[in-house]
């Protein structure tokens, strides 16, 4: 969007926090949904395998293919919202999500709940950026942190409540009903939506990266698809074509972004030193969170027996956590900058993974929920501070194009991280088959102990690399014309 932070500004009309409530509420129930659905299938993996008579590294497509999806359309959100208005592709994005999760639930086997996934993802991929982009629009300008910080709840406890909601609906009803019950969700959220929230006109749009549209999804789809069947073999056309597709797709979309006027990802932003830094530690510290998050309620139910209801209820202490130091880090990254949150941050990640790592089969709840909370610490210590670190080490007047960078990076990294660890967990498990006498249990055990130790030594090298992170933050004017570019 072409508008300065003084120009958004100036359109807000004089309005009140009861009178923007109701349309906050649509944009509230949109972001819920859409949060949640991202942390509900950890649980469910097991379950899938089982119903459906498949393989580990064909269930994790399913959350694969969701990422992705998301980290295909988040760059178009802003595209798509000048081009046809906010209002109708945000509205559109709620159906569409509801459509996918209804299609989800009468998925008749796991290759069509793989596709109707992926409709999901294209729906909930543009939900928060658009659902952000409004709600700065709607705040009355002297209360824009207040709102902002009340529409963060959503992302907070949704991901607490997914596990335990989706557990609960495995074990007591169906697995059916953690897409069902979006149905009513969506339809009521468009309905409020449809009603409540400005409609905003469209605007004049630069020509769509259609090139970058096509290379990027394919690019990263590749890459996911050669490394999860790396699992098998190696060796195979499978592993080798997806892998050689997946770099060529990439090196020539870094390519045509170089040489675009208005590309998809601003590649651009990588001339800052400060900006490569910054995010090289921010997807290393992706990667091995989003993959501890993916194990352990694998672990808890494979190894320790769990139902997916207690599996849940296990990640609460990490919800809980990362809700109250997430408070605490947004001051200390306002006076100290990103790096010793994320020294600090990052450690804790790396200690919470190595000592997933330790943990044995008849092992005490201590020694599951220590790291837990450990693994809340670190999400709610460094990933905010290093996601406004790389905003603000950006080159300024590509700041606006770097959050969809580092937005659909994200859904990449939660890709190649669950597909990546699903292709060690699998091989680690063929291999400890051949021991004899081993018990199933400690199967599982030895294969998520190696696993995790992988994830930890990833984690270690991004704990080094954070200390090369920039200083002190820039200045509270600074910050504050930066937001509304980002927003915008």
């Amino acid at each position: 969007m072409s508008n300065t932070p003084r120009q958004v500004s100036a359109t807000h009309s004089p309005t009140s926090m009861r009178s923007i409530l109701v349309p906050l509420t649509a944009i509230i129930v949109g972001m819920f949904m859409v949060v949640l659905d991202n942390s509900a299938l950890n649980v469910m993996v097991p379950h899938f395998i089982t119903d459906f008579k498949t393989s580990y590294s064909t269930v994790q497509w399913a959350i694969t293919g969701y990422a992705l999806a998301q980290a295909a359309v988040i760059p178009l959100s802003g595209w798509l919202a000048d081009r046809f208005g906010a209002k109708r592709v945000f509205l559109t994005s709620i159906a569409l999500f509801s459509l996918g999760s209804l299609l989800c639930a009468f998925a008749p086997g796991i290759k069509l709940l793989v596709v109707f996934r992926i409709v999901q993802g294209l729906g909930g991929g543009m939900v928060a950026p658009l659902g952000f982009a409004f709600t700065f629009r709607l705040s009355p300008p002297e209360k824009v942190g207040t709102v902002m910080s009340f529409m963060s709840i959503p992302i907070l406890v949704a991901p607490a409540l997914g596990p335990v909601v989706s557990g609960w609906l495995v074990d007591y009803v169906s697995w059916h009903w953690i897409f069902l019950i979006n149905v009513p969700i969506g339809i009521i959220g468009v309905l409020i939506g449809s009603k409540s929230l400005p409609k905003l006109p469209a605007q004049a749009v630069a020509p769509l990266d259609r090139v970058g549209m096509i290379l990027a999804p394919l690019g990263f789809a590749s890459l996911s698809y050669g490394v999860t069947e790396g699992s098998s073999s190696w060796t195979s056309w499978q592993t080798i074509g997806g892998l050689v597709v997946g770099i060529v797709a990439l090196l020539l979309f870094v390519f045509t972004q170089l040489r675009q006027a208005n590309p998809l990802m601003e590649i651009r932003a990588f001339k800052s030193a400060k900006f490569t830094r910054g995010i090289i530690v921010l997807w290393i510290t992706q990667f091995a969170f989003f993959g501890t998050i993916f194990l352990i309620p694998q672990y808890l139910q494979n190894v320790r027996g769990f139902s997916a209801f207690h599996a849940g209820l296990c990640m609460l202490p990490y919800a809980i956590t990362t809700a109250i130091l997430n408070q605490v880090s947004g001051r200390l990254f306002d006076r100290y900058g990103a790096r010793w949150l994320a020294v600090i941050g990052v450690g804790c990640l790396t200690a919470a993974s190595f000592l997933f790592s330790q943990v044995q089969p008849h092992a005490t709840l201590s020694h599951i929920l220590i790291p837990v909370v450990l693994l809340g610490a670190s999400l709610g210590l460094c990933i905010m501070p290093l996601n406004s670190h790389v905003l603000k080490a950006a080159p300024q007047h590509l700041i606006g194009r770097v959050t969809s960078l580092t937005s659909a990076m994200q859904q990449i990294m939660v890709s190649f991280s669950v597909s990546g660890l699903t292709t060690v967990l699998t091989s680690k498990m063929h291999a400890a088959t051949k021991m004899q006498h081993a018990s199933q249990a400690s199967i599982w055990s030895i294969a998520f102990n190696h696993t995790f130790l992988i994830v930890a030594a990833i984690a270690l090298a991004g704990f080094i690399f954070s200390f090369m992170i920039g200083g002190r933050p820039q200045s509270e004017g600074k910050r504050t014309e930066e937001f509304g570019l980002m927003m915008e």
